[in-house]
C-alpha cells in the first residue's frame, strides 16, 4: 500500500513539475550539418561505409573505446550516466578503466545534481577524463528530449518507462538537426558490453524497440551500419549512399 502511495505522489510531482517547468531538451554546441554516428557499447559494431571527416560522433558511456580502431582520438560529444563517475558496479569500474586519460568534445552528464558541478569535475578529473565542455542534463531536459522528437510523455518511474542512453543520443541528434543518425553498436537484443566480459543483460529494450520503430515508421532519418541489427528491428542499413 505504502509503496503505490509513494509512486503515486511521484507520478503527480513529475508530471507537475514537468509542466510548469515546460524545459529544452539539450542543445547540442552546434547545428548538426553532416551525417551523425551514435557508438554503443554493443559488443558489435562497424565503422559507417563512407566515414570521413565530416562525420560528427557521438559516444555513449565506455563506447569511445570502438572509434580509436577509426583512427578518432576524440568524440565530438559524450553522453554518460551520473553513476559511471563515482559507482562501484562492475560496468561504472569499466567505463572509467577505458577512458581514463581520454579527452571529448562536449561531455554531457545524465541526472547529476545541477548544484554539486564542482563534486562531477573532481570525479571526472579522479580516472583524468578532460572534455572542452561540460554540461549537466537533468531528468525533466531528458524528457523533453523524448517528448519534443517523438511525442511520447514519460515519467521515467521505472526502466521500461525510459529509453537507453544509446537512443537518446539518437534524439539528441535529430532534435539537434541531424540530416541523418547512423547507429551502431546499438542493438536492444544483444547483452554484453564491448569494453568488458561481464556480460550484462540490457536495460530498457522493449523502450528501445518500440521507439526505434516508432522513430522509422515517421520518416526521421535514423540508419544502422551493423546488417544483424538491420534484419532484427527494420532498421535501414546505411550504405553510404543514403547521404
Amino acid at each position: 500500500m505504502g509503496s503505490w502511495i509513494s509512486d503515486a505522489r511521484k507520478r503527480i510531482y513529475r508530471n507537475l513539475k514537468y509542466r510548469i517547468m515546460r524545459p529544452d531538451p539539450p542543445a547540442a554546441p552546434f547545428r548538426f550539418n553532416s551525417p551523425v554516428v551514435v557508438v554503443g557499447s554493443a559488443p558489435v559494431s562497424n565503422r559507417p561505409a563512407g566515414f570521413d571527416e565530416s562525420f560528427r560522433i557521438i559516444t555513449v558511456n565506455g563506447s569511445q573505446s570502438v572509434i580509436a580502431k577509426w583512427g578518432v582520438d576524440a568524440p565530438d560529444i559524450t553522453m554518460m550516466m551520473f553513476n559511471q563517475v563515482e559507482g562501484t558496479t562492475a560496468n561504472a569500474i569499466e567505463v572509467r578503466r577505458v577512458l581514463k586519460g581520454q579527452r571529448t568534445g562536449t561531455l554531457y552528464v545524465f541526472l547529476w545534481r545541477k548544484d554539486d558541478r564542482a563534486r562531477l569535475e573532481e570525479g571526472l578529473r579522479a580516472f583524468d577524463y578532460k572534455y572542452d565542455r561540460l554540461e549537466i542534463v537533468d531528468r525533466y531536459e531528458r524528457m523533453a528530449l523524448l517528448d519534443r522528437v517523438a511525442e511520447l510523455r514519460s515519467l521515467e518511474m521505472d526502466a521500461d518507462s525510459k529509453c537507453s542512453n544509446g537512443m537518446n543520443a539518437v534524439l539528441f541528434a535529430l532534435y539537434n538537426g541531424a540530416p541523418a543518425v547512423i547507429v551502431t553498436g546499438i542493438n536492444p537484443n544483444s547483452s554484453g558490453h564491448v569494453y568488458n566480459s561481464t556480460g550484462l543483460t540490457r536495460l530498457h529494450v522493449q523502450m528501445d524497440k518500440f521507439l526505434v520503430s516508432k522513430l522509422i515508421s515517421e520518416g526521421h532519418p535514423i540508419f544502422t551500419a551493423d546488417p544483424p541489427v538491420s534484419e532484427e528491428l527494420g532498421i535501414p542499413l546505411w550504405s553510404g549512399s543514403n547521404r
